[in-house]
């Protein structure tokens, strides 16, 4: 950034965020001066890319390899029918520059693993895990708890989504939410399997995206050590703690698809 403060234009843009309590200019400007990768730009992911770039996060980094595909157009609202077949990566950018004001996008046509989590990671300050498979949220949990960084991790199934955040502070990270085993297969059962309500990743999308930015302006009361699980269906939201010893107040399991 050429100047530490906000020019006239971000007062302007951001003026009703900079009104809050607890947020103010000091507040914003920690929003521009941040930095968070978001892996995976798909239902969850596009919200959260979405909502952080319009609130003025300074630099986003996007991880995604795939392509646009119709089925996705359901709930991944980054992306429309003319963008059938094209990389997902490439249009989240194109489409979060036109409601960026100095944000910087970066993009990582990759797929992330536990070979290449701690050098993508490395360089921002979150990491929103946006991702529908265990191999990429343990690399993930990995990379965050070996460089102290926190993690925001959402998944969604069917009507039900949850929401924390791991690593924080020295809270507990995702292995001890849920630690690893022998699951055959690696990716949750998809959308196409269960069936989905396309507005559930957004609501998702969403918080996950307010944990972030509570993170970055050191505002709110932090998902760390908490699980939130919701259900749109029945309106039903809890909050679950997350206990010691790699086990939680319900015996219930909220690893869901993306």
């Amino acid at each position: 950034m050429e100047s530490p403060y906000l020019s006239q234009r971000e007062r302007r843009r951001y003026g009703r965020q900079i009104m809050l309590p607890g947020i103010g200019i000091e507040g914003q400007e920690k929003i521009r001066n941040s930095s968070v990768l978001v892996v995976g730009a798909g239902g969850l992911g596009c919200p959260v890319l979405q909502y952080l770039t319009a609130a003025g996060t300074g630099r986003i980094g996007i991880v995604e390899f795939d392509t646009v595909d119709e089925t996705n157009l359901q709930r991944q609202i980054l992306y429309g029918s003319s963008d059938l077949g094209k990389l997902k990566s490439v249009i989240a950018k194109q489409r979060l520059e036109e409601i960026a004001l100095l944000s910087k996008i970066e993009v990582f046509n990759i797929r992330l693993d536990s070979s290449n989590s701690g050098r993508i990671c490395s360089s921002f300050d979150i990491i929103v895990d946006a991702t529908d498979n265990f191999e990429a949220r343990y690399a993930i949990d990995d990379a965050c708890s070996a460089s102290g960084k926190p993690m925001v991790h959402g998944s969604i199934y069917r009507s039900e989504g949850s929401v924390s955040v791991f690593n924080y502070k020295g809270g507990p990270g995702y292995r001890d939410y849920n630690p690893q085993k022998d699951r055959g297969s690696s990716r949750n059962p998809s959308p196409g399997e269960t069936g989905l309500f396309g507005v559930l990743p957004g609501i998702t999308g969403t918080i996950m995206a307010n944990e972030a930015i509570k993170i970055i302006t050191g505002t709110g009361s932090v998902l760390s050590g908490m699980i939130l699980v919701f259900n749109i269906h029945d309106n039903t939201f809890i909050t679950y703690k997350l206990k010691t010893h790699n086990e939680i107040t319900t015996d219930k399991q909220f690893n869901k698809s993306r």
